[in-house]
């Protein structure tokens, strides 16, 4: 694991109050720091493995508190995107700088290739506003990172800069109408023209976060993956196209979904797109593949990351309810077992899949693959648990937790979409059998 720069520190100190948390938090999620050892739980440390760690998950806390809560109720109702407050997790304007929270720092990232810090961030942000971190990991983590870990250095310099500090938005182009799991079954290909040395791409891309702010133009950036060879379905090759360029169109903008509606999600078409070799190739022609499934890895673990804050907001809104709600004579709900049930499991599976998260994120190397199994597994886990503890939530809380004015109800709409988003659960399944069934009568620790 990555020890996190002396910059974080210095930056968390600048925007974080350093006066204490006034919501409920449990003790083993604090943000407390763990100089004194012996004043310090062992999950406290698991959680936040260094002070570096505990101070971006106080900066990213007291932000989330501050700018994002305010506004999620209004955003998910509209479902509209709200892309200034996105700009703030740049570095531009004394924004929060971590758009570009794994990217270089020589080319405007705040240069932490770290997973434990990619999943606190996600967690916090997911706390409030599940549907705006989905549109910040699709940046981030789908198009920053996989830049950051595949492009030359021209390439950084050339596109790193604008997506880390804020003034462009975009994603990342893989699932299409007719090939979401099955990704290597894509038809979008790219054709080479020697004469013009550059690549003429076609296809469509479909479920494409951030592929469109307003359903008319695209988005500013994406990372676009498309077939380049027959010889093998795994001669794919990543392209950058940028919003503007000849042929480059949204096709629609998909709207009227059962949860994460404050982000914007689209089709987009590529008819005759014309990208230079020399600039806008990511990696080895028909070398994507790697790319492809190495960026999963960390996506996975985002993804499990969300859960985890999606299911820790759920637990406190549960306990809040139960704790002020009197009912049959008794002065709350704690007195009756069935709420005891919901909440004392529910607390158990998050606990039991934070725990996943954080061992999984802290011995993760991001320049690595191979790590598939946990990846897997860890969002598999935790995407279950966390639909399941918003369901809890909204029984305990009855009819008000069915209610959009609580916050429950949305959790639980963008919850479901983690057991189908970057891998479906029973895509996991397959993955994790194959490579247990490698294991070949080896034993697990």
């Amino acid at each position: 694991m990555h020890r996190l720069t002396p910059s974080v520190r210095r930056l968390a100190a600048a925007k974080c109050s350093k006066t204490k948390n006034s919501k409920r938090c449990f003790a083993s999620a604090s943000p407390t720091s763990w100089d004194a050892d012996e004043n310090t739980s062992s999950l406290t440390k698991l959680f936040n493995p260094t002070d570096d760690h505990a101070a971006l998950r106080e900066m990213v806390r007291t932000f989330t508190e501050r700018e994002v809560e305010p506004q999620a109720l209004e955003y998910n109702r509209s479902e509209t995107f709200n892309s200034s407050l996105f700009r703030k997790f740049g570095s531009e304007n004394g924004g929060l700088g971590i758009l570009g929270l794994t990217a270089p720092d020589d080319f405007g990232g705040t240069g932490l290739p770290d997973a434990t810090a990619v999943s606190i961030v996600h967690e916090e942000l997911s706390y409030s506003d599940p549907a705006l971190c989905l549109s910040y990991l699709a940046h981030s983590i789908l198009l920053v990172n996989n830049l950051a870990v595949n492009a030359n250095e021209d390439q950084l310099a050339r596109f790193m800069p604008g997506i880390c500090d804020g003034s462009k938005i975009g994603g990342m182009c893989m699932s299409e109408p007719n090939a979401g799991t099955d990704v290597l079954g894509m038809k979008s290909n790219a054709v080479y023209d020697s004469d013009r040395d550059g690549f003429i791409l076609n296809g469509t891309k479909m479920w494409i976060t951030n592929g469109t702010m307003t359903g008319k133009e695209t988005g500013d950036l994406f990372l676009v993956y498309a077939r380049t060879g027959t010889e093998k379905r795994s001669d794919i090759t990543q392209f950058v196209v940028e919003g503007g360029m000849e042929g480059f169109n949204v096709g629609q903008k998909i709207t009227d979904k059962l949860g994460m509606r404050a982000s914007p999600t689209a089709e987009l078409v590529f008819e005759n797109v014309f990208l230079p070799a020399k600039t806008h190739v990511v990696g080895d022609v028909n070398g994507a593949t790697l790319c492809m499934m190495r960026n999963l890895e960390i996506e996975r673990v985002a993804l499990a990351a969300m859960a985890v804050g999606i299911a820790r907001r759920s637990l406190d809104e549960m306990i809040a309810y139960a704790s002020d709600r009197p009912a049959f004579g008794k002065s709350s709900l704690f007195g009756f077992g069935q709420i005891q049930k919901h909440i004392s499991e529910s607390y158990a599976e998050y606990m039991a899949g934070k725990c996943y998260l954080y061992a999984m994120a802290n011995g993760l190397d991001l320049s690595t693959y191979g790590n598939g199994l946990d990846a897997d597994g860890v969002k598999l886990y935790c995407a279950t648990m966390t639909k399941n503890v918003a369901d809890r939530a909204i029984q305990v809380m009855g009819g008000y937790g069915y209610c959009g004015e609580y916050a429950v109800e949305r959790l639980w709409r963008d919850a479901k979409l983690l057991e189908i988003g970057g891998g479906t659960n029973e895509s996991h399944h397959k993955n994790m059998a194959r490579d247990l069934h490698k294991l070949d009568g080896n034993k697990l620790e």
